[in-house]
């Protein structure tokens, strides 16, 4: 059977250029969108499109199933008729993102929105509306713990009155009635996510653009999930963890990364067939149509390090559900569209795990030259049933990366690929198109040749990621052609609907 190969983009939504100090759902997605389908390409690939926690990163979530409503496009409220003609956008740079001031602002228009579509009464958007909350599981939960987190000023639950930490169910209802204000609020918010993404799903499926999103495994244990499901968690009797998630020492810290993220009881979640992991794919599966699991390998084995410790190296090894948790998803849902993301500690059972059920590992081109010919991540180790990047959001640009590169390894990467090395970045992009892998994913930054500057991530740092912003006027007719020559030439060539 001939498989279809493709190249794709990863940017999240937040880096988008236009008003409001923050990428969102509107025009310049739409923008984008259209130079994917003219560049050829048929994938985009964002983070997670939760609401960030700790740090701004979408990898640290309020919630596991609701949307980030700083990505809510302003100006399609205003047509809704929600918000004035004449509502006013604060100004911000639009270099980077400045998350406090954005929330605050954004959080202010989002409220005075709310208030004014309740203040409509009756009308078919109020029922549609209804029917959103009617049959969305987890929006009250979600919405109550916002609320909540709200009145006590952003306390992490553990720190509110224990009736209420240990959701007593008098308690909750009590605060569900005298927030029900905020409540509201909240539930408009995610009903406007879920109709905006589903505009921004639709046009890109009608460019035959498929949409690749990212399932953390770990949840944040100031969310929801963990609130509204303690006994699925390692947690002590007031709620705190016992254990916590993070990796060893490895290519980006000595000391490992130390998440804090708690870990699952996988034989208590195996009990009901993991029906809380079933519906948390079910709802992604509505948004997106791959799913790439970050941090595979913790299904087969998790570092587990105590709650008390300073650093991730005291941690251990401690095994993950394995195939039974992968049987169980499969027999819920039917096939797995899932890419793994199988880096850092990689062991032959974890690589057994994934190649039982069908799932596409991944190759990071910049891991590829520092070594000998052993390395895993050479092209000659390519699997067709892979996903090739030159970096991640977790890497340096593949600009910023080969400006740093020592010597020995800048010259052992021209004599394996046989280039001159005038240009080792725009190398490396021909390189992952040109891969044996079925899909090729480059990130944004290195589409638009940008230094370290525009760097998304640098693990293990808790502050100044996350902000990057694409400069405006970046998405040329010329960008776009040079592209699509370069994805026919190598077999990745889309052929959009709407060309």
């Amino acid at each position: 059977m001939t498989v279809r190969r493709r190249a794709g983009v990863l940017l999240h939504p937040t880096s988008l250029p236009g008003n409001g100090g923050i990428g969102c759902l509107g025009p310049e997605l739409f923008r984008f969108l259209d130079f994917l389908s003219e560049a050829g390409f048929s994938l985009w690939q964002v983070l997670p499109l939760t609401p960030p926690a700790a740090g701004n990163s979408p990898y640290s979530s309020y919630s596991a199933f609701a949307g980030n409503p700083m990505l809510i496009d302003i100006e399609a409220m205003v047509k809704d008729g929600d918000l004035p003609a004449d509502t006013q956008f604060d100004e911000f740079s639009t270099d980077r993102i400045d998350f406090g001031a954005v929330t605050n602002h954004k959080e202010r228009l989002l409220a005075m929105a709310a208030a004014n579509f309740f203040a409509q009464g009756r009308t078919p958007r109020l029922e549609a509306f209804w029917r959103f909350c009617d049959s969305t599981d987890w929006l009250h939960d979600y919405a109550l713990f916002q609320a909540l987190k709200g009145h006590f000023h952003g306390q992490p639950w553990t720190s509110w009155p224990q009736d209420l930490a240990l959701r007593d169910q008098a308690a909750c209802e009590r605060a569900s009635l005298s927030l029900g204000v905020e409540i509201g609020v909240q539930k408009y918010q995610q009903w406007q996510f879920w109709l905006q993404w589903q505009r921004v799903r639709d046009y890109a499926a009608e460019r035959d653009i498929a949409i690749v999103g990212d399932l953390p495994i770990f949840v944040s244990h100031d969310s929801s999930d963990v609130w509204c499901n303690r006994n699925l968690f390692l947690l002590d009797n007031t709620g705190l963890p016992t254990e916590v998630a993070g990796v060893p020492p490895d290519y980006f810290s000595s000391t490992g990364q130390l998440w804090g993220n708690p870990l699952y009881r996988w034989e208590e979640m195996a009990r009901d067939g993991y029906a809380w992991w079933v519906a948390r794919i079910r709802q992604m599966l509505t948004q997106f149509d791959l799913v790439r699991i970050d941090h595979f390998r913790g299904f087969e084995a998790a570092w587990q390090v105590p709650a008390d410790a300073l650093t991730a190296v005291e941690g251990s090894w401690v095994p993950g559900p394995g195939a039974g948790f992968f049987t169980a998803v499969q027999n819920a849902i039917g096939s797995l569209p899932f890419i793994a993301e199988d880096l850092g500690v990689i062991t032959p059972p974890v690589e057994a795990l994934r190649d039982r059920f069908g799932l596409p590992g991944m190759k990071i081109l910049q891991f590829a030259f520092d070594s000998d010919a052993s390395n895993p991540y050479l092209p000659h180790h390519h699997l067709t049933n892979s996903v090739v990047y030159t970096g991640t959001h977790d890497n340096d640009t593949s600009y910023g990366w080969a400006a740093s590169l020592r010597p020995e390894v800048a010259q052992a990467m021209r004599e394996y690929l046989g280039v001159t090395g005038d240009d080792l970045a725009d190398d490396l992009i021909r390189t992952c198109l040109m891969s044996v892998a079925t899909d090729a994913i480059l990130p944004m930054q290195d589409i638009l040749k940008l230094p370290t500057g525009a760097r998304m991530n640098l693990p293990g740092t808790a502050y100044g990621n996350w902000g990057w912003r694409m400069p405006t006027q970046s998405l040329t007719p010329a960008l776009a052609a040079h592209y699509r020559q370069l994805v026919k030439r190598y077999g990745r060539l889309a052929t959009s609907k709407k060309m």
